[in-house]
Formats: C-alpha cells, sequence, structure tokens
C-alpha cells in the first residue's frame, strides 16, 4: 500500500491497487473547518491525478470515535458570515464527491453526526461499524437550520420519507443496524477494522467491473443532478477555491 500523503496532520491518502483509502487522522473529532476541507478537495485532486486505470475506487474513513462531528462550529459561529460559508464549502466538497470519476465508500468507523452524515451521504456506498457510532442529523437539538442544499442531498439520497422525516424532524441517533434497515447504510460490521476491510471487499468487487470511471461518474452526476444545481445556485461556492482564505 503506497502512501500518498495529504496533510499528514490531518488526513492521508494511501493507494493499495486501484483503491484509494483517504483516513481523517488522529482521535478528535474531525471537525468540518477549512484546514480539513481543503485538505480532503487536495486529496480528491490526488486521486483524480493519479489514477493510472479507468476502474479506481475511492473510500473515505477515519481514526477514533468519531467519523466526523460536523462542522467546526466554534470557528463558523466566531463572526458573521462564516457559518453560510462552511455550508458552501461543504457543499463544494459534497459537489466534487458527486462528480469523482470512480464508485466512492464511506466506512463510517465513528459517529456522523451533522456536517459528518452529510459527507457520508456524499459517498455512493455507506458501511457503518456496529459497536460503536450514530448517524445523527442534531441541527433540531442545537437551533440550526439544515440549508436547502443539504436537504435536497437527503432526498435524493434518502427515498423514504417518513425516515427522513425521523432523521431531520426528530434528529434520531441511528446505529448501523437501525440505519440498515432504513436503507440509508448498506452494512454493518463488527468493528472499525471490519468495516475498513469489508469497505476494502466491496472496492474490489466493484473494480472487477471494469467499468469506466468517466461514465460512471457522469450518471452519478445525472442522478443526483439536483444536488450539483444547488450548488450551481449558491454563489458563495464560486468564490471558495482555497479555503485556507477565510
Amino acid at each position: 500500500m503506497d502512501l500518498i500523503g495529504e496533510k499528514k496532520e490531518i488526513c492521508t491518502l494511501e493507494k493499495k491497487g486501484n483503491i484509494f483509502i483517504l483516513t481523517l487522522t488522529g482521535s478528535g473529532e474531525h471537525r468540518l473547518n477549512p484546514d480539513l476541507i481543503d485538505s480532503i478537495r487536495s486529496a480528491l485532486r490526488t486521486v483524480c491525478a493519479k489514477s493510472t486505470s479507468p476502474s479506481s475506487v475511492l473510500i473515505t474513513t477515519a481514526q477514533g470515535k468519531f467519523f466526523s462531528n460536523g462542522l467546526d462550529l466554534a470557528w463558523a459561529q466566531s463572526c458573521q458570515q462564516r457559518f453560510k460559508l462552511m455550508c458552501s464549502a461543504l457543499q463544494l466538497l459534497v459537489s466534487e464527491l458527486i462528480s469523482l470519476p470512480m464508485p466512492t465508500i464511506a466506512a463510517v468507523t465513528g459517529h456522523a453526526s451533522a456536517g459528518g452524515m452529510i459527507l457520508a451521504l456524499s459517498h455512493d456506498f455507506i458501511l457503518m461499524r456496529k459497536d460503536r457510532g450514530f448517524l445523527y442529523m442534531s441541527e433540531m437539538d442545537i437551533e440550526l437550520v439544515i440549508p436547502r442544499q443539504f436537504m435536497v442531498l437527503f432526498k435524493c439520497k434518502i427515498g423514504d420519507a417518513i425516515v427522513r422525516q425521523e432523521v431531520i424532524l426528530k434528529a434520531a441517533k441511528l446505529t448501523a443496524e437501525m440505519a440498515t434497515a432504513r436503507g440509508i447504510v448498506h452494512s454493518a460490521h463488527d468493528s472499525a477494522e471490519a468495516t475498513v476491510d469489508a469497505a476494502v471487499r466491496l472496492g474490489e468487487e466493484l473494480l472487477k467491473r471494469k467499468w469506466n470511471g468517466d461514465v460512471y461518474g457522469k450518471n452519478r452526476m445525472v442522478l443526483l443532478s439536483e444536488v450539483l444545481e444547488e450548488s450551481k445556485l449558491d454563489k458563495d461556492v464560486e468564490e471558495i477555491k482555497t479555503l485556507s482564505k477565510l
């Protein structure tokens, strides 16, 4: 497995054959702030540049108790406009994942809350450990309004209106088994290691299909075109190229 290395203190990118594994590193909450979002976006650019085959797969996972605990609210709410800019930055990341020319798998090895759940949902497949962690949209509990662009993502990804209501309006904390039963998560696994191993196996199965990544990505973009259209309507998205300047 080759270490490519994207801002090692924040995340790493490894290549195992034609499978790329993006890992959010450390034991923290992996809050989505300018540095982390910029690092993930940089890793996605590296994936595209280093992909030497028409067929590749991306797996995103994390170390510690959290997959991601959402936006870095301490940073985002420290001055006016930062929360809006951070939502636009996350939307840009979502759009780039949707546009990536390969299948994507989220190996959720810990809590995925708010923006962290949105990050997971931006992948094609979600695998989750069942011994620890919740999928949880916390906005009702912390009194935040979910921006429209993310509501569109939920409508595209969670077809059952009752389940969407449970997730968004009841702020349900869903275990891996609960989320699997509701069709949000594709499979549940006994541990973090087992979840990543299952993601790699799924990636290998997908590679055997020898699909053309460009065609795969374009079909996904059509499937999730409403999400991409919302991104185009967000003027702030066009202004966010390098988040470190915020």
